[in-house]
């Protein structure tokens, strides 16, 4: 079973940026569907990007579209979210997510409860 540790997150101000980063424990495989959620308390877990592997294809929330970047670095087994001109709805706890898919049309369908691999999860507050 694939395991993933998550960096602090941290608290910056409404249009700052903050990079949270999620170590794989093993090698991260072509056939890898990687994604980050959010969840703030009271709501459903919101996948704001998601990424496959294979082909490098990634996809963004509507919410985070433009500022938000997932990145997989093989070499170093991580996967990563560059938040920019962050803003106080951002605010949540965030999680990474892992499984394997055949296909990227297989790996974008997938929403929260069909991911078997989580983080452990790191709060982001975003301050006016």
């Amino acid at each position: 079973q694939v395991q993933l540790i998550q960096s602090e997150g941290g608290s910056v101000q409404a249009g700052g940026s903050l990079t949270l980063s999620c170590l794989v424990d093993r090698q991260i495989f072509d056939n890898y569907c990687m994604a980050w959620f959010r969840q703030i308390p009271g709501q459903d877990r919101e996948r704001v990007a998601v990424s496959f592997i294979g082909n490098k294809h990634r996809e963004y929330s509507d919410s985070v579209k433009g500022r938000f970047t997932i990145d997989a670095n093989k070499p170093k087994k991580t996967l990563s979210l560059q938040m920019n001109s962050l803003k106080t709805e951002d605010t949540a706890m965030y999680y990474c997510a892992a499984d394997t898919r055949s296909s990227w049309d297989d790996c974008r369908t997938r929403d929260a409860s069909e991911f078997r691999t989580w983080g452990q999860g790191t709060q982001v507050t975003v301050s006016s």
